[in-house]
């Protein structure tokens, strides 16, 4: 996704819509707001969580639109964080201290979510985090009041084996993002690989904020496996597969959820992905879907508006719009009040716009492993792998 210059405007313009609230819910007897605020803890600087934004404000627009609601309406308040743990931990205490915001979505920080945990269990503020490592909601003893939205590494590297396998794959190397998700990947990743017998190269880690990886892909790709499985971010993916492409790597390359950007990948890296596999929902390749359910009808019209509004689409924005679909749905049944909406998502089952999801007590990461399908990279942009 090509980021513009300045997001931050972005974001001062989601926080200005918010206006005092003063006024009370004339059907309501205990007194409550008529607008409900959502808090967005989200970065400025960061491509995903530029998505999130966009995917926000178009969520939070079309439930107003429906009337779903009732008197009632969702207002979206963006505070950046700038990826700092520091600034999120008080953004998330500010959103916690005002009684007018119900419920807090955090963005793709995902150190920023688990520094924060604590605060958001003591202050009793229901939270839904579209970061993707494993520790945002485990333990969940400790993680009561935090949901999360996204695939599961556990569910990811199964998904990515099992094509291994189907593959006959022998070797695979694993390239992977020094940072909770990657390193959470790399465990589950290596475990897989052991129980299929694919023997692993080597597997080397590159700091988040790497723009040059040749060396370390140049390392991997040295002893020809057969696979190259990369744990990263979608930037740094597709840097990866160019920098296989220009060591004549030629093997397959595998990228995990993480790397799902825009719908279109970058031109300068079309030839060097092409034919790379990912694993991801079917919302990145939804013009490959038949709309035989009315999920699926939904998710296709979703996709259309987005694309409609903002001229392409970002894999990632699914996730932003079931976190509110999520709130927005707690909110009709209980209201405005905290504890009650927490209880809610507690027990949540839907068919959402990123897939099934399904939130229990002893499981607060809510998207099933059958949301997972397999992509391909073809003449430039993510097909469904057939």
């Amino acid at each position: 996704m090509r980021l513009p210059r300045r997001l931050t405007a972005s974001v001062i313009a989601a926080t200005l819509i918010v206006t005092p609230l003063t006024g009370c819910d004339s059907d309501t007897e205990s007194g409550e707001a008529a607008d409900i605020v959502i808090g967005a803890d989200l970065a400025s600087g960061a491509t995903v969580d530029f998505a999130y934004t966009r995917a926000l404000q178009l969520k939070v627009e079309q439930v107003n639109a429906s009337g779903v609601l009732g008197e009632r309406k969702l207002v979206l308040r963006v505070l950046d964080n700038r990826s700092d743990p520091t600034a999120s931990l008080r953004n998330i205490s500010t959103f916690a201290q005002d009684e007018t915001v119900a419920a807090v979505i955090t963005g793709s920080c995902d150190a920023c979510v688990v520094g924060a945990a604590k605060t958001i269990n003591d202050q009793k503020i229901p939270t839904i985090a579209l970061a993707a490592a494993d520790e945002v909601t485990t333990p969940v003893e400790s993680r009561r009041y935090v949901f999360k939205l996204g695939p599961n590494s556990t569910d990811s590297s199964a998904a990515l084996v099992a094509e291994l396998i189907r593959k006959r794959t022998r070797t695979a190397a694993l390239l992977y993002s020094d940072d909770l998700y990657g390193r959470g990947g790399k465990t589950k990743m290596m475990a897989e690989l052991k129980k299929a017998g694919i023997n692993v190269t080597a597997a080397l880690s590159v700091k988040p904020t790497a723009t040059d990886i040749t060396q370390t892909v140049g390392t991997l790709t040295d002893a020809a496996p057969d696979a190259l499985v990369v744990w990263a971010g979608s930037d740094q993916a597709t840097l990866a597969a160019t920098s296989a492409k220009a060591a004549a790597y030629a093997g397959e390359v595998y990228f995990d959820a993480a790397a799902a950007g825009d719908l279109f990948l970058p031109q300068a890296a079309r030839a060097a992905t092409d034919k790379t596999t990912m694993v991801f929902t079917q919302i990145l390749a939804i013009d490959d879907v038949i709309a035989t359910t009315p999920a699926k009808a939904t998710r296709k019209q979703w996709f259309r508006d987005y694309t409609s509004r903002y001229g392409t689409y970002s894999g990632v924005a699914s996730f932003a719009a079931d976190a509110v679909d999520l709130i927005a749905d707690a909110v009709a049944k209980v209201g405005g009040d905290r504890q009650r909406i927490r209880d809610v998502l507690e027990t949540s089952q839907t068919d959402g716009l990123s897939g099934p999801i399904r939130l229990t007590p002893d499981n607060h990461s809510g998207l099933m492993p059958q949301a997972l399908t397999l992509l391909v990279a073809r003449s430039g942009r993510w097909r469904l792998l057939s």
